[in-house]
C-alpha cells in the first residue's frame, strides 16, 4: 500500500503524523512524496485560521481531481470542526476526526495496528534534527476567539513513565534536542502519580545521555517559582526558550478575549524568568486586529510589547473561527488587520534583531542543525536564536561556541 501523509500546522500534528507513518511502514507500506502515485492520501488538517481551511480545501480538490482513485481520508481539526462542508464540497474524501484519528492505522491495516492507539509515541521523527514528543493532548481554557478547545476538548496526559521511556529512546537513536509538545503543554498531569509538568522535566533531566529539552508553548499562569526551580535543575539539558502566547497588549482587550490574566501579570512572568536565566528567549504569540480593538489599544498595546523587550513576536491577523464567540462580532476592514500586523511584523523584526545584538561575546549551546557546502553549519541556541558557525561539518550535535557578532537578527559564531 502506497500512502502519502500531509500535516498542517502544529507540533502535535507532526507526532501524530510521525507516529502514523511508524505504523504504515512497520506493516510493509510505503510512505509516497506525492500524492499522484498513492493508494491512500491522508490530510492531518489545522483549522486554526481561515487561511489553514483553505489550505487543506486547495489540497483535497487537488488530491480528488488528479487521483481519483486513492482513498482520501481528512483527519485532524479541521476535519473534527467541518465535516459537513467536507462532504459537500468533497464529497469522495472521508472524514475522521480527533477522537478517532487514533484508530486510522487499524481501519488501514488491520486491528492489530492499534495496540498502542492514542499514546502518539514515536521512535524517530524523519527529517527532523529536534525530536517531538506528545506528552499532553486537549484545553480547556475557552478563548473567545479560539475552535481548537472545541475540537480538541479531551485532556490527555502521557503516563510519566511512557514520556521518559519514549525520551530515553530518542536520545539513543541519537536525537540531541527533545521537544515536550501538547495542546497545552503546562496542563500536564501524569494520570498515574498525579506529577506535573516539573515532575515529568525532573524525571527527564536524570536520564543519561548528552541532549537537552525544549518546551513548546506555555500559558503566562504556568510560569510559577516551583517551575522555573524544576527547568533551572536542568542546567544544559534545559533549553531557555518560553513561547508565552500574549494575543493582547492591553487589559481591556485580554478581557475581550477571555484570556486568564492581565498585562501586569504577563510582565511578571517575564521579571521571573529573567532573573532565572541567563539571556531566555522569550516570544510571544499576538493578534492584530481583535474586533474589540480599537485604535488607541493597538498603540498602547504595542507600546507594552516594545516595553517588555521580548526576544521576537509570532503575529497573526485576526481569523473569525465559526462557531467562535468572537465570530458574530463586527470586525475591522481587512486593510486595517494588514496595518496593524505590517506593524506588529515590523516590531518583530526590531526586537529579534536587538536580541541577536545583544548575545555577542556570550557563549551558548547549539543544535547544529544543518552544515552548508562552504563549511559553515546553522545552529539553534538554547534560546532559540539562530546561530551561524564557522568550520562546522557534523550535524545532528550539540555544540558550545561563543557569538562573535550579529546581524539581522542572526548571529555569527
Amino acid at each position: 500500500m502506497k500512502i502519502y501523509i500531509k500535516t498542517f500546522g502544529c507540533r502535535v500534528n507532526q507526532v501524530e503524523s510521525q507516529h502514523l507513518s511508524e505504523k504504515f511502514l512497520a506493516a510493509g507500506c510505503e510512505l509516497c512524496g506525492t500524492f499522484e502515485c498513492a493508494d491512500v492520501c491522508l490530510l492531518n488538517t489545522c483549522t486554526v485560521t481561515g487561511e489553514a481551511d483553505r489550505d487543506v480545501e486547495r489540497l483535497a480538490r487537488r488530491i480528488a481531481r488528479r487521483n481519483p482513485s486513492a482513498r482520501l481520508i481528512l483527519t485532524g481539526c479541521y476535519a473534527t470542526m467541518h465535516s459537513r462542508r467536507i462532504r459537500e464540497v468533497i464529497p469522495s474524501a472521508e472524514v475522521i476526526g480527533n477522537a478517532d484519528k487514533k484508530n486510522i492505522s487499524a481501519l488501514l491495516l488491520g486491528s492489530c495496528a492499534g495496540d498502542d492507539a492514542g499514546r502518539w509515541t514515536i521512535a524517530g521523527h524523519l527529517g527532523h534534527t529536534r525530536a517531538f514528543v506528545k506528552i499532553q493532548d486537549g484545553c480547556s481554557d475557552g478563548c473567545r476567539y479560539c475552535i481548537v478547545w472545541k475540537a480538541r476538548s479531551v485532556m490527555y496526559s502521557k503516563p510519566l513513565a511512557d514520556a521518559v521511556a519514549e525520551i530515553r529512546g530518542l536520545v539513543e537513536a541519537g536525537y540531541p534536542e527533545i521537544v515536550l509538545t501538547g495542546i497545552n503543554v503546562g496542563n500536564y498531569r501524569c494520570p498515574e502519580t498525579g506529577a506535573e509538568l516539573d515532575g515529568l522535566l525532573t524525571a527527564v533531566f536524570a536520564l543519561e545521555g548528552r541532549f537537552r529539552v525544549r518546551l513548546s508553548s506555555l500559558e503566562p499562569k504556568n510560569i510559577t517559582p516551583r517551575f522555573i526551580a524544576a527547568c533551572a535543575a536542568g542546567a544544559d539539558k534545559f533549553c531557555a526558550h518560553f513561547h508565552l502566547p500574549l494575543q493582547a497588549g492591553t487589559d481591556r482587550v485580554l478581557a475581550a478575549m477571555g484570556r486568564r490574566y492581565d498585562t501586569d501579570f504577563y510582565a511578571s512572568r517575564v521579571a521571573l524568568l529573567r532573573s532565572a536565566f541567563a539571556e531566555p528567549g522569550i516570544y510571544a504569540d499576538l493578534i492584530a486586529g481583535y474586533p474589540a480593538e480599537t485604535a488607541p489599544d493597538f498603540e498602547a498595546g504595542k507600546a507594552f510589547v516594545q516595553a517588555l523587550q521580548l526576544s521576537g513576536l509570532h503575529v497573526f491577523r485576526f481569523s473569525p473561527r465559526p462557531g467562535t464567540e468572537a465570530a458574530a462580532l463586527e470586525g475591522h476592514a481587512p486593510s486595517e488587520l494588514k496595518r496593524r500586523a505590517d506593524e506588529l511584523r515590523a516590531l518583530d523584526g526590531m526586537l529579534r534583531k536587538a536580541f541577536a545584538a545583544a548575545l555577542a561575546g556570550t557563549s551558548q549551546l547549539v543544535t547544529v542543525e544543518e552544515c552548508r557546502p562552504d563549511g559553515s553549519a546553522l545552529g539553534v541556541a538554547g534560546n532559540f536564536q539562530k546561530i551561524i558557525l564557522k568550520n562546522c561539518s557534523e550535524k545532528n550535535i550539540l555544540r558550545a561556541v561563543t557569538v562573535l557578532r550579529a546581524q539581522d537578527g542572526t548571529c555569527f559564531a
